[in-house]
């Protein structure tokens, strides 16, 4: 019969990542390629930010999901975290331009296409964002676990699609487009609110992932 430390041996064996991790180079070259924003992954971003901004002028929750999941802007959000985590401070500043170049971009893409809609009201898939709770902090940290883990491992799947969708990225910069095309700045103000903490609760993620793997401190800033 098993004792209880056999047992927490098992337990520990089983949720080990370290079979299932990934390259230090493999994880770098993954993530600097998604941090820039130009080209193909720009328009990408643009059609991405129109289709949530329609999602919401019409209340349709189908329309948003699609708009996540075709949605770039992860690319730039896990660069800045994964910078920090290894002290890469050259990577740091490029994932952050282009992290400010996309939420610039995406709010004049919003906020062109409500200011020319023909609908103006405020239904409940727009009000949603304006009032983060709890439940957001705790889905920003599950999915900055989830997608932290894609990145790191060799398990991919539709672990990024799924997180992209349940940390809603898209729909915080499509409501503040609104508040600037409608003249409603608390809109504006609120909106980028569960953005702003999927930012930060995605940085101590990163951190606590990278900084357990033994990364060669010459790597850190190539």
């Amino acid at each position: 019969m098993p004792t209880n430390t056999n047992l927490i041996r098992l337990l520990l064996s089983s949720l080990s990542i370290h079979n299932d991790a990934e390259k230090f180079d493999a994880i770098h070259k993954a993530v600097e390629s998604d941090i820039e924003f130009r080209g193909s992954r720009l328009w990408i971003l643009i059609f991405a930010i129109l289709l949530a901004s329609v999602g919401l002028n019409i209340n349709s929750t189908a329309v948003i999901i699609g708009a996540m999941l075709i949605s770039p802007l992860m690319g730039p959000i896990n660069g800045m975290g994964y910078s920090i985590a290894t002290y890469n401070f050259p990577l740091l500043r490029k994932a952050f331009k282009n992290y400010s170049f996309a939420v610039f971009a995406s709010l004049a893409a919003s906020t062109i296409y409500f200011a020319i809609s023909p609908v103006s009201i405020a239904h409940s898939e727009l009000l949603a964002r304006t009032s983060p709770t709890i439940y957001d902090v705790m889905i920003a940290l599950f999915g900055g676990l989830a997608g932290t883990l894609s990145l790191t491992t060799k398990l991919k799947g539709n672990v990024v699609p799924g997180v992209a969708i349940a940390t809603a990225l898209m729909p915080p910069l499509c409501t503040a487009g609104y508040g600037l095309a409608t003249g409603q700045f608390f809109f504006f103000l609120r909106g980028p609110l569960p953005l702003h903490h999927q930012y930060r609760l995605h940085r101590p993620v990163h951190r606590s992932i990278f900084t357990g793997d033994e990364v060669p401190a010459q790597k850190q800033h190539q």
